[in-house]
């Protein structure tokens, strides 16, 4: 469905952009090098009970478990900013509507709180899909017009709010991993989206640099689909997410939907172990795929296992998966004259342990995978987030607050 349903609302969005045009361009107001995604929620309480303002305040939830003195450890272990997930559902419920200004003020009063303790911080509108006790979700308003409408409205509310604050220290991302096509008509409708957003957060805030990404769940692909000089500005920062390979990534997660669930024990790098214990780990969850997959799929899930793992077990093979996307935004960035320190992967991680699963990824696998990636975003000379603070891919807690290994901390503190 498209978004632009009068003659109104582009002339309200051609006037937007022409007056940015207008305005003096200016080399983006912030910079940032390595950082950490705090957890968008903690407890992930009901929609249902959301009318309760103890519920939910202060927000983001992370408001309730960390303290200054957490985020100075973040600062001291090497980060200089974070990106700080804020869920814009509450924003949109009904059942939240009357809390509307006091979670303004809380996202507000949170980034004051990771300025204080020295850290930058990048408040990112992170809209996920809709499912279980959520109403709404990104396919929802990125398909319905009046929603988006909303949404919108929403982006220009917050970049309000966030407008006094200093440029050098915060910046606004205006919504995370929008779940579009990665070509074809759906990718040509988000970049239409994208600049009625970018109007609207820069015309509450004009000195914040805005943090945009591309279709196709936030990746190097959607990025590069992306024309970079029909955004007539310069404080600008350009995101792109990734998690490849995508079968060693997200081992174990039963949210995937797909063959994924059924995966533990494949170590990074594949060929790390001899091939025979790699046979045998593979064989191990072909088993359970029998045992535990619908009928319907086995034969296909364990094909496509054996299909993916043959991308990836050589060194030469892996390297390439690995080196992919940052390739293509760097070919986007040079055509497009992008400064590398503009680029930002906004999200790379390993999950160490599905929520309630069994499998707990060795520490020391997921330190090498993280500093791989560090070093082909640094490479680059492009900024990075690490997924995230806690949770499955937790680097500093698990679950319920406990501590996760030390190894990925350990390893940033290392860098050069």
């Amino acid at each position: 469905m498209a978004f632009m349903t009068s003659p109104f609302k582009a002339w309200l969005l051609a006037a937007a952009l022409f007056a940015c045009a207008a305005a003096p361009a200016s080399a983006a107001s912030f910079s940032a090098k390595r950082g950490i995604n705090l957890d968008i929620w903690t407890t992930w309480p009901p929609e249902e009970k959301w009318a309760d303002g103890s519920l939910l305040l202060p927000f983001p939830e992370w408001r309730k478990f960390l303290k200054a003195a957490d985020l100075e450890a973040l600062k001291a272990d090497g980060f200089d900013f974070v990106r700080m997930p804020v869920d814009p559902l509450p924003f949109l419920s009904e059942r939240s509507a009357g809390l509307t200004e006091e979670l303004l003020a809380s996202v507000r009063d949170s980034v004051r709180l990771v300025n204080t303790a020295g850290l930058k911080v990048v408040v990112d509108m992170h809209l996920v899909p809709a499912g279980g006790n959520r109403s709404l979700g990104t396919n929802e308003v990125l398909s319905d017009d009046t929603l988006f409408d909303r949404y919108v409205e929403l982006v220009r509310r917050m970049a309000r709010t966030l407008a006094a604050e200093d440029p050098e220290r915060v910046a606004f991302e205006l919504m995370n991993e929008p779940t579009t096509e990665c070509e074809g008509a759906e990718a040509r409708a988000w970049a239409d989206r994208l600049h009625r957003l970018f109007a609207a957060a820069r015309s509450s805030a004009t000195r914040l640099t805005l943090v945009l990404s591309g279709a196709c769940w936030g990746s190097a692909g959607g990025l590069a689909a992306l024309d970079p000089k029909s955004f007539p500005d310069d404080n600008l920062m350009w995101s792109f997410h990734a998690y490849d390979p995508f079968l060693l990534t997200h081992q174990g997660a039963t949210w995937t939907g797909d063959f994924i669930s059924y995966v533990s024990g494949i170590p990074y790098p594949p060929y790390a172990v001899p091939r025979e214990e790699l046979d045998t780990i593979v064989a191990a969850i072909k088993k359970r795929i029998d045992a535990e997959a619908p009928w319907s799929g086995r034969a296909g899930m364990k094909s496509y296992l054996d299909e993916l793992l043959g991308e990836i077990d050589t060194k030469e093979k892996l390297s390439a998966v690995m080196d992919k996307p940052f390739a293509t935004v760097a070919a986007w960035a040079e055509k497009n004259g992008i400064p590398p320190e503009t680029i930002l992967l906004g999200e790379f991680g390993m999950i160490r342990q599905e929520w309630q699963g069994s499998y707990v990824a060795p520490p020391g696998q997921r330190a090498a995978y993280y500093k791989d990636m560090i070093g082909n975003a640094e490479k680059h000379g492009y900024a990075w987030s690490i997924w995230s603070y806690g949770g499955a891919f937790g680097v500093v807690e698990s679950f319920e607050g406990k501590k996760a290994e030390p190894n990925v901390l350990d390893m940033v503190q290392e860098l050069p």
